[in-house]
């Protein structure tokens, strides 16, 4: 019997509320489920039952192979029933069934019954079902009828038609593709609903086809596309055929512009957004282009609909990361936003408005956000402190004030995320702001003393060991560290004594003080504690006398040379033997790029077989490959794999794509090879390579691959041989050859005869970043001091006129191929300067590192001051070679 509905109680939110669903069991329903078999049928009753059955396929209830066959059974019987409600109920749970190839005839008859009925809502179900279970084998017998639908005048039948073809076009695409001219005429349909359902499938027919999108764009945009949602649609395609326009070269005025701008005005509130959302997010758009735009979100943030509100403030919030001089003409409406009803909007105006506010602005944004705290959840929280942190980098003499409001929210109650954030914020305020580093260190220092996540106490420690000992007055810290010796989990006491460790090697007046301290550290009850205490005595000195040798020095303050995520996998397959693990053997790449993502998966021909797994990747997985292959065993150790270049576009019928492999007197190319054709075997596949333009390198040897199946990947290598231990650069052109070979695609079985055949690969370039690996380390400061400065080479640069800051420092970045340090690839919005670090190991195992100073005049030239510093001169010089010929 049904309980009555239970009354949500706003003071007791954990009350549950009732659920008509509530204790159903598998078992019980499929009894019920017997009721189907009744010479009367009863369709409501049966309706509940199909209800319950779908609640259980929802809520992923698994059926054995016997109960879906009985069920789908028993409910074919209900097309007897005239009944219309539960002939509905009847299709929705055919479709979540899927019946098995041999079942599906069951009802096909029936469907394409109701297919052809004079009831419209029968008509469009039965579409709808048909599409979902059938196959390729069917579908061309019932073709016609889904041509006529299209066209029906019945919009309700036309859409149900459309969408199944814009599922259908996943597993069959060639025969959706004969129904083009059907859904042209569905895009001039007077209905709103299928002139949206037709240009979604008629994009999707032609997709892969640049120039027929951009014709399809060209024709809608002059024309005059009634329906709202497909205006949208439009919008979106014309702000991609826009970017494709702009990726192959085309300059000059933009293309489809006016038609954006035109949709601004446009008396549908959903199109207007759309318009205004793809001007903010056109690459490269001028401040006289988003002007429009801006105008347009401006008066929607004074909308008395909360949807409005938010999409508009979203939007100028993603612009204000930009182009913040072009939204503070909104600023006065977004702050009267802060105390919006919708904590959502309230968050998306305040940091805005900490990205666009001017720095005599801080002090009153501060005070409403003080008290907009509170009133909101961590996750709205984190965002706020993300964007004060920013403020704080953008505006430096505003930090008191900042950091006066981060550690008090930091003693406010708040989860591990929040508080998180908040650390990190503060963190980066001590790096960038030296003036802010002491009394950010002593906010931190009041923080653990209360704090109950393990891990951010852990992180402050290992900071303030690294900064605490440089500032003017190191000892005020050391009462601070010891407490957690006496108050904290053995977690975070081995990290106390750590932190004690390094102010006593780094501040000669405290080591005395603290061997005393670590003495009493040597009879904790936790034997890591005991093990670091006695470790870093010992370096210290029992006595209390400093032992000042380098080894010391390096282990405690040394950087570890390689990433620890490539130290832990190393570990992991690492197979104990009589020789010792050799941390020489951890690749040194910061992140191994996977090969392509693979395409998506349809149904493939059965008698293929499965296809062999995906090639290696990852440095540990090329390094095998190519050590296993005895042409290239003698080659020596392998330096560094490079990320997957592709040499053909997306949809054609071969995929290639390459590795770059390096070696001190070798470079070998592994052409990844995939073949997208299923009536096609592809043999003896071959990369002719034209190394006419790569005068230093010389071919060696080549491997080519035996055969390629349908969509198995494979690989052929070819390998060159250049000077030892030098940047060679150059230009190769690539030709794959093969023989084709007919495939029968009922039996997979290849035609004894073949054609000789060749494909154009794009061209392919070694350039100086090949030979530099992305090595990151952990303290910048320490690295930079630790090389000898006698070394060091500095040089100026002038990068001509850029858009920004970030384009001039991701060009450098790109250009020598290092990996940036401590977030310092991240510029601050408007800032005129900015320093970059980055590190990285050279071709020959030597450490570099630069620290590169950028300026920006009021014409956008930018000026480079270089400073390179290598455990090997010449690299210092190679360096500044690559950047002068760059």
């Amino acid at each position: 019997m049904a309980q009555p509905f239970v009354k949500k109680d706003d003071d007791h939110d954990d009350e549950l509320e009732y659920s008509p669903f509530m204790g159903i069991e598998k078992g019980a329903v499929l009894q019920e489920a017997r009721v189907f078999n009744d010479a009367q049928v009863d369709p409501r009753r049966c309706s509940q039952v199909i209800t319950k059955l779908l609640y259980l396929l929802n809520q992923g209830e698994s059926f054995t192979k016997v109960e879906a066959t009985e069920v789908f059974f028993s409910v074919t019987k209900l097309f007897q029933s005239k009944d219309t409600g539960l002939r509905r109920m009847v299709y929705l749970i055919i479709k979540e069934l899927s019946p098995s190839s041999d079942e599906v005839i069951i009802v096909t008859s029936s469907l394409m019954k109701d297919m052809n009925s004079k009831i419209d809502m029968y008509r469009a179900n039965a579409i709808r079902v048909l599409c979902r279970i059938i196959d390729g084998t069917l579908l061309t017998q019932i073709e016609r009828y889904l041509k006529q639908a299209i066209v029906d005048k019945n919009p309700v039948v036309s859409s149900a038609a459309l969408v199944s073809g814009l599922h259908l076009l996943r597993t069959n695409p060639e025969i959706v593709k004969r129904w083009s001219n059907e859904v042209q005429e569905g895009v001039q349909s007077r209905s709103a609903l299928v002139q949206f359902h037709a240009l979604a499938l008629l994009h999707q027919i032609r997709q892969n086809d640049r120039l027929a999108v951009s014709k399809l764009v060209g024709s809608l945009t002059r024309g005059s596309v009634r329906s709202p949602l497909a205006q949208c649609l439009l919008i979106r395609y014309t702000s991609q055929v826009i970017r494709d326009m702009a990726n192959h070269g085309q300059s000059g005025e933009r293309p489809f512009y006016d038609f954006l701008e035109s949709c601004l005005r446009h008396k549908a509130e959903m199109v207007i957004l759309e318009a205004a959302r793809a001007i903010t997010e056109l690459d490269g758009v001028t401040s006289r282009e988003l002007t429009p735009a801006i105008t347009v979100l401006q008066l929607f943030l004074s909308s008395p609909k909360p949807v409005l509100r938010f999409a508009a403030v979203r939007t100028l919030n993603k612009v204000s990361m930009t182009h913040p001089m072009a939204v503070t003409n909104c600023n006065i409406d977004m702050e009267s936003l802060i105390s919006d009803q919708n904590r959502s909007i309230a968050t998306l105006a305040i940091t805005t408005l900490l990205k666009t506010g001017n720095e005599s602005s801080v002090e009153r944004l501060m005070k409403q956000i003080t008290n907009f705290m509170s009133d909101i959840a961590d996750e709205f929280k984190i965002v706020v402190v993300d964007a004060i942190r920013s403020l704080c980098v953008k505006f430096p003499l505003k930090y008191r004030s900042l950091m006066t409001f981060l550690s008090n929210i930091l003693r406010e109650e708040g989860g591990f995320e929040y508080k998180r954030a908040i650390v990190d914020s503060i963190v980066t305020i001590i790096r960038d702001i030296p003036d802010a580093k002491e009394s950010g260190l002593l906010h931190l220092c009041e923080f653990i003393e209360d704090c109950e996540f393990t891990y951010l106490s852990t992180q402050i420690l290992h900071f303030l060991g690294i900064e605490g000992p440089k500032t003017s007055d190191p000892s005020k810290y050391i009462r601070y560290i010891y407490n957690r010796v006496h108050l904290e989990n053995a977690t975070v006491r081995a990290a106390a004594v750590s932190t004690l460790a390094k102010f006593g090697f780094m501040v000669e007046s405290l080591t005395a003080r603290i061997t005393v301290l670590l003495k009493r550290c040597i009879y904790d009850s936790d034997d890591e504690v005991r093990d670091r205490a006695t470790l870093f005595l010992s370096v210290l000195g029992g006595d209390g006398t400093l032992d000042t040798d380098k080894d010391s020095k390096e282990f405690l303050f040394g950087s570890l040379e390689v990433p620890l995520a490539n130290m832990e996998t190393s570990l992991k397959n690492y197979d104990p033997s009589e020789e010792g693990f050799d941390i020489n053997s951890v690749p040194k790449e910061v992140k191994s790029q996977p090969l392509a993502e693979k395409k998506a998966q349809g149904k493939k021909p059965t008698g293929l077989g499965a296809p062999p797994a995906a090639p290696a990747s990852g440095f540990e997985g090329y390094e095998r490959l190519l050590s296993s292959i005895p042409e290239f065993a003698t080659f020596g150790k392998l330096f560094k794999s490079s990320s997957p270049v592709e040499l053909t576009e997306a949809e054609t019928e071969y995929a290639v794509n390459v590795v770059k492999h390096i070696f001190d007197n070798h470079v070998v190319f592994q052409y990844n090879c995939t073949n997208t054709i299923p009536e096609q075997l592809l043999e003896r596949v071959n990369v002719i390579v034209d190394a006419s333009e790569a005068e230093e390198f010389s071919e060696v040897t080549s491997k080519a691959l035996n055969s390629l199946p349908y969509d198995s990947p494979g690989q052929a290598f070819v390998a060159f041989e250049k000077p030892a231990g030098v940047p060679a650069v150059g230009k190769f052109s690539n030709t794959l050859t093969f023989v084709v070979k007919e495939v029968d695609p009922s039996t997979g079985e290849a035609e004894d005869d073949g054609v000789e055949d060749e494909y154009q690969l794009e061209d392919l370039e070694v350039v100086s970043a090949d030979y530099m690996l992305k090595v990151s380390v952990s303290n910048f400061r320490n690295a930079w001091e630790s090389m000898n400065e006698e070394d060091e080479h500095v040089d100026e640069y002038g990068l001509g006129q850029r858009e920004s800051l970030g384009e001039a420092i991701k060009a450098v970045i790109d250009l020598l191929g290092m990996q940036p340090c401590e977030g310092t690839e991240t510029v601050p919005s408007n800032a005129r300067s900015h320093t970059c670090l980055l590190s990285g190991v050279y071709i020959g195992n030597v450490k570099v590192l630069v620290r590169a100073q950028f300026g920006m005049d009021s014409s956008r030239e930018i000026a480079m001051k270089l400073a390179v510093r290598a455990e090997d001169v010449s690299v210092a010089e190679a360096i500044h070679e690559i950047v002068a010929n760059g």
